[in-house]
């Protein structure tokens, strides 16, 4: 299933796409797209729906981040081997942890605002993971079972915040509109091999990042199961799983977001997302 969320900014509404390709509005039928929507036996209701008895979402209607509730937002930084060879950077022995701010999130379509004294600002195609089940302290061989399913995330940076202002990388990866999340949270039973997705990322019309999930260095498994030792992850949390290489901060000059740019995500089987960049006035 595809399922999205739909309406004004903080009063989204839950639909899913029809086995027709047509929008249609789950309103009445769940509350949200959110943790109480993702459990096997709540996703399994929702497979048995008549979608073509349900009514169309609204023409014009805005598609927000598909997933509404969202506890946590964990991001996994240098997680792709090409990715951390063009950083310059050793190959982490255990994933990099850091969060995003849950006012970061956005929809796959909201135009994206800098700060107006963002100076290295970036952009991240990223495959990301949904919790649909409670785990804590899970085995690697029992992970999988807890992911409800998967997601675009574009994890915007502002590379100076992160790199070179003392303290942790989260200060650079959650300002307001930093993660733009959807368009669908398509469920994992459709993605039989999150390891091996292709991914691209065009800025105003030129391709930045073609890679694959393949060069992941730890898995959505490995992922689900070392969180799971430092912190319980619930219901509706997502975790998105790091970039394969093409950002600006690997580019020689480098290259960051500017007014007017306009970033294309697309992930295989999951959709595509495209936001344009505006500057905000001091």
């Amino acid at each position: 299933m595809k399922l999205f969320r739909f309406g004004e900014r903080g009063r989204e509404e839950p639909g899913i796409l029809a086995a027709d390709g047509t929008l249609r509005s789950l309103v009445g039928v769940i509350p949200d797209i959110d943790g109480a929507a993702l459990s096997p036996e709540a996703l399994e209701v929702l497979r048995g729906t008549d979608t073509a008895a349900l009514p169309p979402v609204p023409e014009g209607a805005r598609i927000g981040p598909c997933v509404g509730g969202v506890g946590k937002l964990i991001g996994i930084g240098l997680n792709y081997s090409d990715h951390a060879e063009e950083s310059g950077l050793p190959i982490p022995k255990e994933p990099i942890v850091f969060l995003k701010a849950n006012t970061s999130i956005a929809g796959p379509y909201d135009e994206v605002v800098l700060p107006p004294d963002a100076k290295k600002a970036d952009w991240e195609v990223e495959l990301a993971f949904v919790i649909g089940t409670r785990a804590k302290h899970v085995a690697e061989a029992d992970a999988m079972a807890h992911v409800a399913g998967y997601c675009i995330v574009n994890d915007i940076s502002e590379r100076a915040w992160q790199a070179e202002r003392e303290g942790q990388w989260t200060k650079g990866k959650s300002y307001d509109g930093f993660a733009p999340m959807g368009p669908w949270l398509v469920t994992a039973d459709e993605i039989a091999d999150p390891g091996n997705l292709r991914m691209t990322c065009d800025v105003s019309g030129d391709r930045r990042q073609d890679g694959s999930t393949s060069t992941m260095i730890f898995g959505v498994a490995t992922l689900v199961s070392y969180l799971s030792q430092f912190m319980t992850l619930e219901p509706g949390d997502v975790v998105t799983t790091g970039t394969p290489p093409g950002v600006g901060l690997g580019m020689r000059p480098q290259v960051w977001l500017k007014d007017g740019d306009v970033m294309r995500l697309e992930v295989a089987g999951l959709g595509h997302q495209e936001q344009a960049v505006r500057v905000a006035a001091p």
